[in-house]
């Protein structure tokens, strides 16, 4: 079987999936699912005893959760596992919001012993994706973007039996935020929809405060156990690994010309919205958007996605009018959140659900996204290194890319190997969502967007050049790859936004 964009397919896979069609997913009537609820008055729901907690909610087949807005400085997953493993339980499936490189040596200990037989997540890297990658799981696992795991959860499709969700206060009710506190962290954006409809919601904490803890963003109606631990984590990891600020010549370089094209595009006016990936040279172009803002006097209705300082320092200045916060990459940003009313913390449903009744990111004017592999059908792969290994995730890009103005900064090579390519190893983000490519040699536009050639043509500072010419000039350098060599076996299976198969990945041949 082949999609809409050719990729194949397995047949025996996609038994009970849809392959991708478009990126235009119309306006379908959904039903959404309700958890089961443990009617109690629940006076006092604390404890210090996680054995206790973990025998009285995980049973083996179950599907239990957590979130990632601790990214590196989590020290809740680690801890829990720890405890499912010791306590024998097996079968479970395992669907957090993402995993990062903190979880994947207990992940892999787990698989071992047959506690999680699936995965179900944003991505996965490290020695979690070699492993994932070489065959470890017996069936694929079902890689989503933020806004597709919000759909997932909503309608059922994934049933989340417990939650466990690390946060830096709670009270004795279970009514707790993620602003104050040791390891405060910001918004709950992505632990809100857990919250919201796992059957058993426990919480972890090291400061228990008083009763009523306002501002809730958890509420004491949604949750069965308050759990104190000693550590949640250390918010000083948040910004570790890919939301690091970048020093690199290059990527400072890109960063000024995607400050250029937007600039110089029909959407820099009065009341513009933006959100900006995870990239150094994306998370980079805040910084120049400041004083392009101030020399044309412009101000910006609203900055969304993860958040990081510098729009944090954008919103202070007065040049964007609100902050939608559904993760901060920074403690700047986390810290912020408390002290602004106008940093709005957003769930992963109001973010970008693409069954909703409207969510935030189809009101994006300009995006900037990242990408390991860009292809000349503008088809983006954040998901897959050049060897064919999950090495990344697919956060919230699908569901951002569908901004008026999606623009991928990436340099042209890294290191040897190319990011313009013939073709990409794994499609995430299909070309028909892509309309700007930036890098340091020339901006390519999607031939589909004959309003922007026509528009960035006019500016000497931009240097148009086509797709086809950066893959060749990438070629140039760094030479042809040899072909991958993979098994049959399918390893992960690559949901678009709308929960259709965009791409599998394959088992990398030893």
């Amino acid at each position: 079987m082949k999609n809409s964009i050719g990729r194949e397919l397995s047949d025996d896979l996609m038994r009970n999936y849809q392959p991708f069609k478009s990126t235009k997913i119309g306006n379908p009537i959904v039903q959404r699912v309700a958890p089961k609820v443990r009617v109690s008055t629940g006076d006092n729901k604390v404890t210090d005893s996680l054995a206790d907690v973990v025998r009285k909610t995980v049973k083996d087949g179950m599907t239990i959760s957590f979130h990632h807005h601790l990214r590196e400085g989590d020290f809740i997953f680690n801890l829990v596992m720890d405890e499912i493993i010791k306590q024998g339980i097996q079968d479970l499936t395992l669907a957090p919001s993402s995993l990062t490189n903190v979880m994947n040596d207990k992940v892999i200990e787990a698989i071992k012993a047959g506690t999680i037989t699936h995965i179900e997540s944003s991505g996965m890297r490290g020695t979690l994706g070699e492993a994932v990658s070489h065959g470890i799981l017996k069936d694929p696992v079902i890689l989503r973007s933020h806004g597709s795991r919000a759909r997932a959860i909503e309608n059922g499709e994934t049933k989340i039996d417990v939650a466990f969700l690390g946060v830096p206060n709670a009270d004795r009710c279970g009514n707790a935020n993620g602003m104050t506190g040791d390891a405060a962290f910001g918004s709950l954006g992505y632990a809100l929809i857990d919250a919201q409809y796992a059957d058993q919601v426990v919480l972890l904490t090291d400061n228990i405060v008083d009763y009523p803890n306002t501002p809730a963003s958890i509420k004491q109606t949604q949750v069965d156990y308050v759990v104190k631990v000693d550590q949640v984590g250390d918010p000083d990891r948040i910004g570790s690994g890919a939301t690091r600020f970048t020093k690199n010549p290059k990527d400072l370089k890109i960063a000024k010309m995607v400050n250029n094209v937007i600039v110089h595009s029909p959407y820099f006016k009065q009341g513009f919205s933006f959100q900006t990936g995870s990239g150094g040279a994306a998370l980079a172009v805040a910084r120049f958007l400041k004083q392009s803002m101030l020399d044309k006097q412009i101000t910006a209705s609203f900055a969304l996605g993860g958040i990081t300082t510098p729009i944090v320092d954008l919103m202070n200045d007065g040049l964007v009018q609100k902050v939608m916060d559904v993760q901060d990459f920074d403690k700047g940003a986390a810290d912020s959140m408390k002290n602004n009313q106008n940093q709005q913390e957003i769930d992963a449903s109001w973010y970008a659900d693409a069954d909703n009744k409207g969510a935030m990111v189809d009101q994006l004017d300009v995006c900037i996204l990242s990408a390991l592999e860009i292809d000349t059908d503008f088809n983006v792969n954040v998901m897959t290194g050049s060897n064919g290994v999950l090495r990344g995730a697919i956060g919230g890009h699908q569901d951002a890319a569908t901004a008026k103005m999606t623009i991928i900064s990436a340099p042209l090579t890294r290191g040897r190997i190319a990011t313009v390519v013939p073709k990409v190893g794994t499609v995430v983000t299909p070309g028909e969502s892509i309309d700007v490519l930036v890098t340091e040699a020339g901006v390519a536009v999607n031939p589909a967007r004959q309003d922007l050639i026509a528009a960035f043509k006019k500016v000497p500072s931009i240097p148009l050049v086509t797709i086809e010419e950066l893959q060749q000039k990438a070629e140039a350098i760094v030479g042809k790859p040899e072909p991958l060599q993979h098994t049959n076996k399918t390893v992960a299976m690559i949901e678009y936004r709308d929960g259709t198969i965009i791409d599998e990945v394959k088992e990398i041949k030893d």
